[in-house]
């Protein structure tokens, strides 16, 4: 048996609350946040970032995970333009982002990530009055299989 979505995210996936950036919790698996968003009819990614330490690292990782357009110059402006602009990740009633395994990166380059963390909330409330919501989770555990180094 499946346990029920956590309210933060479920709510969001329901429509009663506007999509934003929402918790997950330590003991459960991100990849069930993106299973259940994708269940509700969301396109979604997982950007695990466990052992990313710096920027050039955060970048590749964001470019494969949310299989960024061609034009992705791995820099924030880069970033900030294609998380407004999704016209390369069509969608029909929203998009989730599952991050997970961010603590190290946080803690090793902590003003990138403050800044990693701006663009993110610009991006939901970029999307946050449309038919296609931006909703970002932020897991605090680990997904299964990644290791630390």
């Amino acid at each position: 048996m499946t346990a029920p979505v956590p309210r933060p995210l479920a709510a969001v996936l329901d429509g009663s609350t506007p999509p934003g950036v929402v918790p997950w919790p330590h003991d459960r698996p991100p990849r069930e946040a993106l299973d259940a968003a994708r269940a509700a009819g969301w396109e979604g990614a997982l950007l695990d970032l466990e052992g990313v330490v710096d920027k050039a690292g955060f970048m590749d990782r964001c470019a494969r995970a949310l299989r960024l357009p061609d034009w992705f110059g791995r820099n924030w402006d880069a970033l900030a333009d294609c998380l407004t602009d999704l016209s390369w990740c069509p969608a029909d009633r929203g998009r989730v982002l599952v991050v997970c395994g961010w603590q190290r990166y946080a803690a090793a380059a902590p003003d990138d990530w403050s800044v990693a963390e701006e663009i993110i909330a610009d991006a939901v409330g970029f999307w946050r009055d449309t038919d296609t919501g931006l909703v970002i989770v932020m897991a605090s555990g680990r997904e299964p299989g990644t290791r630390t180094k």
